[in-house]
């Protein structure tokens, strides 16, 4: 009799164990055939970014130690050279210097006052035409650069542009904006701002669109307001969007290229002008490539600008650590 139940225990068991073996098999084919379909269905994605973005950034970390042309197969590999004679260009560090110049008047003043519009529009349902004012400041953005870049060189003209009526409306000497050493990188950053700050103010409407009415209630009747409310309330909570919108406008920042491109071309000395007051690091990579022809030199630019990028990121990660707090 004992047996026959070890018999019977022992075909449970085998019972019990070929069925998990069989649940186990189809449930592993049915996790390969996923695994399967979703990089297939990722598989162009993959593609076109191996091709013009994964590819040309290795290629380019390849040309930055070589001496290499666009007309030749050859290459030959110099080592630090390229980096050597770029440390040694005057015009490389006044590039760098307007980048950060650029980089660290612009993302401040982006981030305030796209924070200010923010919270003024999150005002407008209740005031009529708020929509129609969400509208027009975001519209600057979806605008092309190019287009309104022209326009822009218009506005900035010192003769008869709309930027001189309206110092001379508040009765201030008018500016040769585009045409002056000093009022050029300046009048750039304006456009700048008036082209992007649509962007980081959506951004913004987004996260205080997270904060509870209740939440702000309970500040004003435990008596916050005002700018101390803003400080110890609202920029606490929208802190992870703070961070985002610093990284991009950044990002943003040291990549422009076109707006300097064109409201500092044709009359106004070339793109860059005047003396070079307006060349930053994107521009100059640019012009080293494809005007001067030197890619070489060009690609271990980009690998500075690159690493200096990698630098203020990592830089605004460790600060907000500390001060971006997660819900």
């Amino acid at each position: 009799m004992i047996s026959e139940v070890s018999k019977n225990n022992h075909s449970k068991i085998v019972r019990i164990t070929s069925a998990k073996l069989l649940s186990w098999k189809k449930d592993g084919t049915g996790r390969l055939k996923s695994t399967i379909l979703g990089y297939g269905l990722m598989l162009p994605s993959l593609l076109i970014f191996s091709v013009f973005y994964y590819g040309p950034a290795v290629f380019l970390g390849y040309i930055a130690f070589f001496h290499w042309t666009i007309f030749s197969n050859t290459s030959t590999f110099v080592g630090w050279k390229n980096f050597e004679i770029l440390f040694n260009q005057p015009i490389f560090w006044k590039a760098l210097w307007n980048t950060i110049y650029y980089l660290i008047v612009l993302v401040p003043t982006t981030t305030l006052l796209a924070l200010g519009l923010a919270m003024l529009l999150r005002e407008a349902p209740r005031i009529r035409g708020g929509g129609l004012s969400r509208a027009l400041i975001f519209l600057p953005h979806v605008t092309p650069v190019v287009a309104t870049s022209i326009i822009w060189v218009w506005i900035f003209n010192p003769s008869f542009g709309l930027a001189n009526v309206i110092l001379h409306i508040f009765h201030l000497p008018a500016l040769n904006w585009l045409e002056s050493t000093r009022w050029a990188l300046p009048s750039v950053m304006i456009y700048t701002l008036w082209h992007s700050i649509g962007l980081y103010t959506v951004l913004f409407l987004a996260g205080l669109a997270t904060i509870p009415r209740s939440v702000l209630e309970a500040a004003r009747v435990d008596g916050a307001k005002g700018f101390f409310a803003l400080r110890k309330v609202i920029w606490p909570l929208i802190s992870p969007i703070t961070f985002f919108v610093v990284v991009l406008c950044s990002i943003n920042t040291i990549q422009t290229f076109s707006q300097i491109y064109t409201l500092t071309g044709g009359p106004h000395g070339g793109a860059g002008g005047p003396a070079f007051s307006t060349t930053t690091d994107s521009l100059l990579i640019y012009q080293t490539a494809f005007m001067y022809l030197h890619f070489s030199l060009a690609a271990a630019m980009s690998l500075v600008l690159f690493t200096i990028t990698l630098v203020i990121i990592i830089i605004q990660k460790i600060l907000a650590d500390r001060f971006v707090f997660y819900r």
